[in-house]
């Protein structure tokens, strides 16, 4: 009898751990298709917002098992590569660390075709040659898609959090910054810009999309843009002129030839902008020690930056 009951309490046992391991947050329910997002959602995934233009954006998660209502969320933008799923990979460990949810819109090539329609954010047709007759309506732009997917999440999740956090790295880290000047009263908060292969420097003297000139944001005030939480993120080695994907031409160029130098210049352009007019200045430079172009060590270096 006694090696019996033994026996009966060792099968407790494992049910219970079978138990938590399944409930664990570091599931990962991708393969099983997209998910019908609500409140009691916890772990890995992928749902489907469909309120934008009539597209299907997949956006994977990371929901920490031990989410609340109040739990901070965080929009993550993916590179060049539209690997929206590794990158929320990336941010799993952080996620549980610092107890936020992870959202990645995947900005498929379908649906935001070549860097007009991701990295410069539809705002044009031909982002290169800007002009008012190929200005896209606003609720066409790729930026359009945060504020209500944002809406979405919140609702889905009874979540109550009026803001959110953003880190975008490499052709995300383009999307970031600009998405910060398009969209100046959208409800982000901390917003880390890691790795952009080049910039839109605040001036009204340089041609979209190298500067202001010649697109909306000729009406932005600096004072509200200087304002914002911003941290640029480099790699103190992503210092390759000949790195795969570095855009190379006058104006690039002018603001740099890799893009380490390309970060200094653009913080430098603009902390000189808000001195001379004596304005409020809240973004920061942040050099990753020894940091190449890696969207993992950028990653976790970005939720640092944001929670601690």
């Amino acid at each position: 009898m006694k090696s019996h009951n033994h026996v009966l309490r060792i099968l407790f046992i494992l049910s219970i751990l079978s138990s938590f391991t399944s409930c664990s947050d570091n599931s990962d329910n991708s393969i099983n298709g997209p998910v019908i997002l609500d409140e009691f959602v916890t772990g890995g995934g992928y749902f489907e917002f469909s309120d934008f233009q009539s597209l299907i954006i997949k956006t994977y998660y990371h929901i920490p098992i031990y989410v609340t209502n109040n739990t901070p969320i965080v929009f993550v933008f993916h590179g060049a590569g539209r690997n929206a799923k590794d990158y929320r990979d990336a941010m799993i460990a952080k996620s549980n660390q610092f107890n936020f949810i992870v959202m990645v819109p995947e900005f498929s090539i379908a649906n935001f075709p070549g860097g007009d329609g991701y990295n410069l954010g539809n705002v044009f047709i031909d982002g290169d040659n800007p002009s008012i007759g190929t200005l896209n309506p606003e609720e066409e732009w790729a930026f359009s898609v945060i504020e209500p997917l944002f809406d979405f999440i919140k609702q889905s999740l009874n979540n109550s959090t009026p803001k959110y956090h953003i880190f975008g790295h490499s052709a995300g880290g383009q999307f970031a910054h600009r998405f910060m000047m398009f969209k100046p009263n959208a409800r982000f908060d901390k917003v880390v810009s890691s790795g952009s292969g080049w910039y839109t420097v605040p001036d009204l003297d340089i041609n979209f999309p190298y500067g202001f000139k010649n697109s909306p944001l000729e009406d932005n005030s600096f004072e509200n843009l200087f304002e914002k939480q911003l941290t640029i993120q480099i790699g103190e080695l992503d210092n390759d002129p000949n790195s795969a994907g570095l855009r190379h031409n006058q104006f690039a160029d002018a603001q740099g030839l890799n893009r380490l130098e390309r970060a200094n210049h653009f913080f430098d352009e603009a902390l000189q902008l808000s001195q001379e007019n004596n304005l409020e200045f809240n973004w920061d430079l942040h050099i990753n020690e020894e940091g190449t172009h890696n969207y993992l060590t950028a990653s976790e270096s970005a939720a640092n930056l944001i929670f601690n």
